[in-house]
């Protein structure tokens, strides 16, 4: 079991999922983003242009650029705040791999090196 919790540990950890949260974290507030565009400024627009026709439900010429502004405001703290997290976990692992002791070379290429050094002597 414990073998287990420290494949899943060092899974868990591996950038590749990291890289992933944060992508599905960010498509998330970007989406909102998106969506604001369209409903609250082009729908708004294309309605204007095509004489009256509302297709999102708002009054015509009735543009909320207010809740996009609220969504790219939204969407950079969200974006913000991950940052610092991933930064955060950066900045852990380099300190952990940094500690990590530095391993002593098998012994077989340690003979090797030796028998290397013996040949280049004669």
């Amino acid at each position: 079991m414990k073998k287990f919790i420290e494949e899943f540990k060092a899974f868990a950890i591996k950038g590749n999922v990291l890289d992933m949260a944060v992508g599905v974290i960010i498509g998330g507030a970007f989406t909102s983003i998106v969506n604001s565009l369209v409903a609250d400024v082009f729908t708004p627009i294309i309605s204007m242009l095509t004489g009256g026709i509302d297709f999102s439900g708002l009054k015509l010429g009735q543009i909320m650029i207010g809740n996009f502004l609220n969504a790219v405001i939204s969407f950079t703290i969200v974006a913000f705040c991950v940052f610092l997290l991933v930064k955060g976990i950066n900045k852990v692992a380099r300190k952990k791999e940094e500690a990590a002791p530095v391993s002593a070379p098998a012994p077989e290429v340690v003979l090797l090196e030796e028998i290397r050094d013996l040949l280049k002597n004669k």
